[in-house]
């Protein structure tokens, strides 16, 4: 009998212990280290066995091979994106550790996970289906070192680094996607699923103050307005107060103070550039945000700060979720008939500027000691505190020079490293199907300036030129982009000459433009298309990416196709 007795109290604990939430590596060692690799996807295991609302996809490989997990969670949850077409939930991702030695939502994404699945309160996912890549950058994570990030507060048994596995880092390759895992989540997250909302959650270096959470949304001001207002005047009061009243966290708009000698000058954020992946996905009309937590406080208060960050966006995004719908079909509608009848309004931005919002942001600093001048300085804070209120926001990006958006753009070289990278976003080209003589903007280049510090392995290019109207003929075959679609901010952004994140800029039509072989100023391969003209055109061969991400969302968003 003792013997029985015995075996089924085993089997009894055991089955307590099968039952028992998992623990994050950061939890289970009390927040003295994190997780690898290997724990990430034992947790997500541990998971798997509890629940029937969480299933697993692969977002991609790394550059070293490993496989990049894919949380997808849902009350049901979807088998793919197909299941949505006639379901009214919003699809929502939240991605971390996409620079490894930042590894807080990392470890906060886990939790996030299990309390969805597990805890089921708040009951999120009644209206949402939630995505999470909790180990973005799989390659850089397990090259744990504690000379990792040497000035941040824990963990103790250190960190990974910034870059993968081929030195990149992966926040710079929003345009160019020249990374697997950031081409894979494009393909696999947002052209397959086209989430309405974005999260990535990293850790901040700069200036500093006492907040321990700081974040923005997408600043690229070629998205849509209405999607910016949303952020800067509903997001922003409405996370702050949650984290302030259900968290007791306080919070700021990311960012660094301008001078910090003058901190009253102002706080800006880091860029409008769609290189980094919060900006790109503001660039394809959805909300986004970055999350950056403090790194000077204790790695735990830094976890937390960022699991109750995501839970105050995804109540936000639960509670609002049939206005965010609408603006993004608003916004949606609005780039397609634009591309339709573009007005003199209707520009890109070649040249930024920067101008505060309406609202400024009180910042509780330190008074800080500077040695050095301009990006040399250091910045040290005595143990003197110091509010600095009604600091500037500079966080609205507006244009010191612009050109006119076209109806379409005709790409006259075959390259498949150009085309191919269009395709690789989920833009649409076709090509023409019978030669035909226009009227384009053409533009021809006088300079030609390499940049002399390599940039994510470029040396990085610039053109200045002049641009006219002049009649041209083109050969059927050649490639043409219609601006009326749901990505043409992006494919502007890649095909304008003067674009501070396009192809140009990245080298991809460096072979066109140098001139080798004559002296002559040679012409940019890519015409601007500004008249109503019936063009007969054709598919482009390995066009499915794009195509499919337009039909899978036809339905969900009310899209149509449409020419011109």
């Amino acid at each position: 009998m003792r013997i029985i007795a015995l075996a089924i109290a085993v089997l009894f604990c055991q089955s307590v212990m099968a039952d028992d939430p998992p623990l994050t590596r950061a939890e289970s060692s009390d927040f003295s280290a994190t997780s690898r690799y290997a724990d990430v996807m034992e947790f997500i295991r541990d998971l798997q066995r509890q629940t029937s609302l969480l299933r697993v996809e692969t977002l991609g490989l790394s550059a070293e091979g490993r496989t990049i997990p894919l949380l997808v969670i849902g009350d049901p949850v979807p088998s793919s994106p197909a299941d949505l077409n006639r379901d009214d939930r919003a699809v929502v991702y939240f991605q971390a550790n996409i620079h490894a030695g930042e590894v807080e939502g990392k470890e906060a994404a886990l939790m996030l996970a299990r309390s969805l699945v597990l805890e089921r309160s708040p009951d999120i996912l009644d209206r949402l289906v939630v995505l999470i890549a909790p180990i973005f950058n799989v390659d850089g994570n397990d090259r744990i070192s504690r000379n990792n990030r040497p000035r941040q507060n824990g963990p103790e048994e250190g960190v990974g680094i910034r870059f993968n596995g081929w030195n990149q880092d992966l926040n710079r390759d929003g345009m160019k996607l020249e990374s697997p895992e950031v081409s894979g989540m494009v393909q696999n997250v947002l052209n397959r699923w086209d989430p309405a909302f974005f999260l990535d959650a990293h850790t901040h270096n700069g200036s500093y103050h006492q907040e321990p959470v700081t974040w923005v949304w997408g600043l690229n001001p070629m998205g849509d307005a209405a999607l910016f207002d949303f952020m800067e005047n509903t997001a922003w009061p409405a996370v702050e107060k949650r984290m302030r009243r259900k968290f007791d966290t306080l919070t700021i708009p990311h960012g660094d103070f301008v001078d910090a000698r003058e901190p009253l000058k102002g706080w800006v954020p880091l860029g409008p550039q769609p290189r980094y992946l919060s900006n790109y996905v503001g660039l394809r009309n959805r909300l986004a945000v970055l999350d950056e937590q403090y790194p000077y406080v204790d790695f735990e208060t830094r976890v937390t700060g960022s699991r109750n960050l995501m839970v105050s966006c995804l109540t936000l995004l639960h509670d609002q979720r049939d206005r965010i719908l609408e603006l993004i079909k608003a916004a949606d509608r609005r780039t397609i008939e634009r591309g339709l009848n573009p007005s003199p309004d209707d520009v890109f931005i070649v040249e930024h500027g920067r101008e505060a919002l309406d609202r400024a942001v009180t910042i509780q600093g330190y008074e800080m000691q500077v040695e050095g001048e301009g990006r040399y300085q250091r910045v040290h804070p005595t143990e003197t505190r110091r509010t600095y209120a009604d600091v500037p926001y500079l966080a609205k990006y507006i244009s010191r020079r612009s050109v006119p958006l076209p109806r379409g753009y005709l790409v006259s070289v075959r390259d498949p490293a150009v085309i191919g990278k269009l395709q690789q976003h989920g833009i649409t080209v076709e090509r023409l199907a019978e030669p035909v003589s226009l009227q384009v903007e053409v533009f021809t280049i006088s300079k030609l300036t390499g940049a002399k510090r390599s940039t994510q392995g470029h040396y990085t290019s610039t053109i200045e030129g002049r641009a006219a109207l002049e009649e041209r003929s083109f050969s059927a075959g050649t490639y043409y982009i219609r601006t009326a679609q749901p990505l043409a901010n992006v494919a502007a952004y890649l095909l304008e000459p003067q674009s501070d994140d396009g192809l140009v800029y990245w080298n991809y039509f460096d072979r066109y433009l140098a001139s080798q072989w004559a002296p002559q100023p040679q012409e940019y391969p890519v015409y601007k298309l500004y008249d109503s003209v019936q063009l007969v055109t054709t598919s482009t061969m390995g066009s499915d990416l794009g195509n499919s991400m337009i039909n899978n969302n036809t339905a969900r968003w009310g899209r149509t196709s449409v020419t011109q």
